[in-house]
């Protein structure tokens, strides 16, 4: 399995790639970025994730450095070059390197760090069996940015941390009003009296392509939506409780603040729902039988 990185569209061994120690991706966390998959060898919904990545870029007011289409091939060519059976690519949009200091202006050319990774998804007991997830107020950093996917992650990382010496898995965010809105790097979603619930995006959540890929499904399936976002102890007594993000999909939620979710099992629109999903992306269903 290969590692590849491409700085500015220069292909180089990743313990040889280097970029300035003055970018102010590294000094401030001013870069957006976006992170891609394959099925079956090919690169899913590309055009998506690029479209996101230059409407993070326009919100921050950074300058894409080259086309849509150069980034496309780069990547294609990127993820060939990587020989994987299945890869992902994290793609980098930096605001450059410049003198020290805030000023967003004191950067000249926006830099590019594209990395090839190989896939390797959790385990297949996370989704036949679910996690636990613990709910964890914080400010994020995206707050300033909305809808933005920007590279700063510190609030997460340090919900995370806190979540896992707590015994759970995953840390799901809780904003000012007291609500869940997103876990660290996924959407989050409750099934709740036949009703498929997620935050809307005027909630401050990123536009997940995964998130929207599952409520086409769930349209498709007939299951309602209603776009709202839940308090902690309203999560924990739905009926179901997931998230989805580009490389883990649909994940089950078990037990949200040590309180078990339904039957503590994962279920049956979770199932359903990332069954269905798989179909659409031209993927086999390799979670267990139903």
């Amino acid at each position: 399995m290969a590692r590849l990185v491409v700085i500015d569209g220069v292909p180089c061994a990743p313990e040889e790639a280097k970029i300035s120690v003055y970018d102010r991706g590294f000094l401030y966390g001013d870069s957006v970025f976006e992170t891609v998959r394959t099925y079956v060898g090919r690169v899913f919904s590309l055009d998506l994730h690029l479209a996101r990545l230059e409407r993070s870029a326009a919100s921050l007011g950074i300058t894409m450095p080259v086309s849509r289409d150069v980034l496309m091939r780069e990547i294609v060519a990127a993820l060939a070059n990587a020989h994987n059976e299945e890869s992902y690519a994290r793609l980098m949009i930096t605001r450059g390197s410049g003198a020290l200091g805030l000023d967003p202006a004191l950067a000249r050319t926006a830099t590019r760090v594209l990395l090839i990774e190989p896939l390797t998804m959790p385990p297949p007991e996370t989704y036949a069996r679910g996690i636990r997830a613990l709910c964890i107020p914080t400010v994020r950093a995206s707050d300033a940015a909305h809808s933005a996917k920007i590279a700063n992650y510190l609030a997460s990382a340090l919900a995370l941390r806190d979540a896992r010496a707590a015994g759970a898995d995953e840390a799901l965010v809780v904003d000012r009003n007291g609500l869940v809105i997103e876990g660290t790097t996924s959407n989050v979603f409750a099934v709740a009296d036949g009703r498929l619930l997620t935050p809307s995006l005027e909630s401050g959540i990123l536009d997940g392509i995964t998130r929207e890929l599952v409520l086409e499904r769930a349209r498709e399936l007939g299951l309602a939506i209603e776009l709202r976002a839940l308090s902690p102890a309203e999560l924990s007594a739905s009926d179901e409780v997931f998230i989805t993000s580009t490389i883990r999909e649909l994940v089950p939620v078990v037990v949200v603040d040590g309180r078990t979710v339904g039957l503590g099992v994962p279920g049956k629109w979770t199932r359903a729902l990332h069954r269905a999903f798989r179909q659409h992306v031209g993927a086999a269903w390799v979670f267990g039988e139903d």
